[in-house]
């Protein structure tokens, strides 16, 4: 089995690390000898787009010729997803949704084309679907009785990786994490992957082998 293990976090010491970490740690209860891919993007940011992936991207016919080395940095991300038979994804919310460094990854592995085709009723995904994991942290609360914001990340994400046909999708979150010391963190953390079903692992095929 192999995981890829993808954290935004800026900070290297964060909610949103521990979480990711003990959704992995989860993971490997069930297969004790899974490989980890780790992909840092809060200490190793992606570059956002280039002017060559931009100019590649921007139409049929450039894409079709793309110019030399555009596209390889994206090949190479989407490569690390193709071999993963498990997707972790830990990131903090920032401003009501994603990081930016979660949105420059995304933009190069959502393409149309490679990872989805567009028909008349949306995008279609053309990877093979595998669960993903995403663990999120907020400092304020956006879901249930007590949220006082508003939550774009969640379902922002639910429709990209959805779009490129990654569809068997748990999203974990631990939240007033401004508020929260220590131990109540580590507390809403248990609480909180308590609900993790671990069984879509086996019940998607797995796309590496």
């Amino acid at each position: 089995m192999n995981i890829l293990h993808i954290d935004c976090s800026p900070r290297p010491q964060s909610h949103s690390r521990e979480l990711s970490a003990a959704i992995v740690k989860k993971l490997l209860e069930v297969a004790p000898g899974a490989h980890i891919n780790r992909r840092d993007l809060g200490a190793s940011p992606l570059p956002h787009a280039t002017s060559d992936y931009a100019t590649t991207l921007s139409s049929p016919a450039t894409l079709a010729a793309p110019l030399k080395g555009a596209l390889d940095l994206a090949e190479a991300l989407i490569h690390e997803v193709e071999a993963a038979d498990a997707v972790v994804i830990g990131t903090p919310m920032h401003n009501l949704t994603v990081p930016s460094v979660l949105k420059a990854w995304i933009d190069q592995i959502v393409r149309a084309g490679r990872t989805f085709r567009s028909t008349p009723t949306g995008k279609v995904g053309m990877l093979p679907d595998r669960p993903v994991f995403i663990g999120i942290a907020s400092g304020g609360v956006f879901s249930g009785e007590r949220a006082n914001q508003p939550d774009f990340l969640t379902p922002y994400l639910a429709a990209l990786l959805g779009s490129i046909g990654l569809k068997t999708q748990q999203f974990f979150s631990v939240q007033a994490t401004a508020f929260l010391d220590r131990d109540q963190a580590a507390l809403a953390r248990e609480k909180t992957l308590a609900a993790i079903d671990l069984t879509v692992v086996g019940k998607v095929p797995c796309p590496a082998e």
